[in-house]
């Protein structure tokens, strides 16, 4: 077995799964426009309306008339602008160590390793 056959398999490994993934997408998004195609199919022929009556407007006539009137007092509004320095508390954020950072990966070489082969 070559020293890289073990990174190649990794990768395709990983290409595999982001395929599967992409398809699996694919494949929720197809059913899903269909349940929506179903759905609004359904919706539309779920009524059924038949007109029974021809309908017509009503005759209507106005005459005359007045508008009311009306005393209105409203409050006086005043708009402007005004300079305020505020303070803004400042955050210090200190992640946590990862666990096994300073260990490389599984099956992952370093510069001066070489890769794990299963013999």
């Amino acid at each position: 077995m070559e020293p890289n056959s073990n990174c190649d398999s990794l990768a395709s490994a990983k290409e595999q799964n982001a395929l599967e993934f992409h398809m699996g997408k694919a494949i929720g998004a197809i059913v899903a426009v269909i349940v929506v195609v179903v759905a609004a199919y359904f919706l539309f022929f779920f009524v059924d309306v038949d007109q029974t009556q021809e309908g017509e407007l009503p005759s209507v006539s106005v005459e005359g008339g007045q508008m009311p009137e009306a005393d209105v007092q409203t409050g006086d509004v005043d708009v402007g602008t005004e300079e305020v320095t505020v303070d803004v508390p400042t955050v210090d954020v200190t992640p946590a160590p990862e666990e096994g950072a300073d260990e490389p990966a599984a099956g992952v070489a370093t510069d001066n390793q070489q890769p794990a082969t299963n013999n």
